[in-house]
């Protein structure tokens, strides 16, 4: 549903031509609810830009906001330059893939491509030529006279990628399209959709929850919670550091480990006699150097330390520890140990003999380590 344009709004096109999407001030609310408040983000042209988090975090309200599928209580959403607050759908100059296929069922793979072009009367020899570019693009060639129960579930998702793509605009959204696939359907798609941007320099606008999606497809990644961007970043700063300890949690397989101590200067004391000092860290608020603080460990980031290795590097730590627990993944394993009694977990080679009970000897890499505000959760 949306409300009726005003008619002292008229479409403008004042943006930046480098902004692709713009976002400002965003305010959706139902009744005493927001979901989204005073949100604003801009998205280069031709940039690929996703938007991350868990369910109810606000991601697909933001993105249907933009394609002007539900009404905004505030702000306004620019796409290619316009103000299109108020405009239609059809009138924004967008292409939208849903989690859903919703293809015609009794139509063909190049009859539901085209079926919005043939709605909106283009000539056909057009419509022919956009579907044509579209099904090589996407390798729906040989498919096109085929119909949706004659297809695999990532075919049918290339043809509603391809019913998208047909419409030749400048912007696409994608509602998180891999939810309804396997993984490893999710794995090839995910491939064919950053070839498909690299190919055509379009700006995509892309919802997910899943954490490795956003990695390999993203030039930038919003990470949300609560309706609130809690770090907009290329993915290997968002990963590297981290803005607070929700983000640090959220990205990462295994996940980040949380040592809780106290911050003593240059230092945390993790309790049970056991001080980590912290020479080799870049703290982000030198000024911050008491109190309650935790800090952030992946495990790919703590080395076991063989009998007989020289002294640790300088923003290392070494300490030692028992195996509780054993996961294999395939091409690693990840040991369950423990420091100062809390859990540590430890990234290391799938041909390591090793056993539940063993004791290990370890080397933290503080110089790739984060501190967190243990109240705040924010990046010390």
């Amino acid at each position: 549903m949306h409300a009726t344009l005003p008619t002292s709004v008229p479409l403008r096109s004042t943006a930046p031509v480098e902004t692709s999407v713009s976002v400002r001030d965003l305010k959706i609310a139902y009744g005493s609810l927001t979901v989204l408040d005073k949100l604003s983000i801009d998205v280069a042209k031709g940039e690929f830009l996703v938007l991350l988090g868990p369910s109810g975090c606000g991601k697909s309200t933001l993105l249907n906001a933009i394609a002007g599928l539900m009404d905004i209580t505030d702000g306004e959403v620019w796409i290619s330059g316009r103000n299109v607050t108020w405009a239609e759908p059809k009138d924004r100059g967008i292409g939208m893939v849903f989690q859903s296929y919703a293809l015609y069922p009794r139509m063909t793979v190049a009859e539901n491509m085209s079926f919005g072009l043939r709605i909106a009367r283009l000539p056909k020899a057009e419509i022919a030529a956009r579907v044509d570019r579209a099904a090589k693009l996407l390798h729906l060639t040989p498919l096109l006279k085929r119909r949706p129960a004659e297809l695999s579930g990532g075919q049918r998702q290339r043809v509603a990628i391809g019913r998208a793509l047909v419409r030749a605009v400048d912007v696409f959204l994608f509602d998180e399209p891999l939810s309804n696939l396997d993984a490893q359907l999710r794995s090839e798609l995910r491939i064919e959709i950053k070839k498909l941007h690299q190919s055509l320099g379009n700006t995509m606008v892309y919802v997910t929850h899943d954490q490795i999606e956003a990695m390999t497809l993203a030039d930038r990644i919003a990470v949300m919670k609560g309706g609130v961007v809690q770090q907009l970043a290329p993915p290997q700063e968002i990963y590297s550091r981290p803005a607070n300890r929700f983000v640090a949690g959220f990205l990462g397989s295994p996940a980040m480990t949380f040592l809780s101590g106290t911050l003593r200067g240059r230092a945390i004391d993790l309790g049970g006699g056991v001080t980590v000092p912290l020479d080799g860290y870049a703290f982000a608020s030198p000024e911050r150097l008491t109190g309650a603080a935790e800090l952030g460990v992946r495990p790919e980031h703590v080395a076991l330390v063989a009998p007989g290795a020289p002294p640790p590097s300088p923003g290392a730590h070494r300490a030692t520890g028992t195996v509780t627990m054993i996961e294999p993944t395939g091409a690693d394993m990840t040991l369950w140990t423990d420091i100062a009694g809390q859990p540590l977990t430890i990234r290391a080679p799938a041909d390591l003999s090793v056993a539940v009970g063993d004791p290990v000897r370890f080397s933290l890499d503080l110089t790739r380590a984060s501190l967190f505000d243990a109240e705040t959760g924010a990046r010390l």
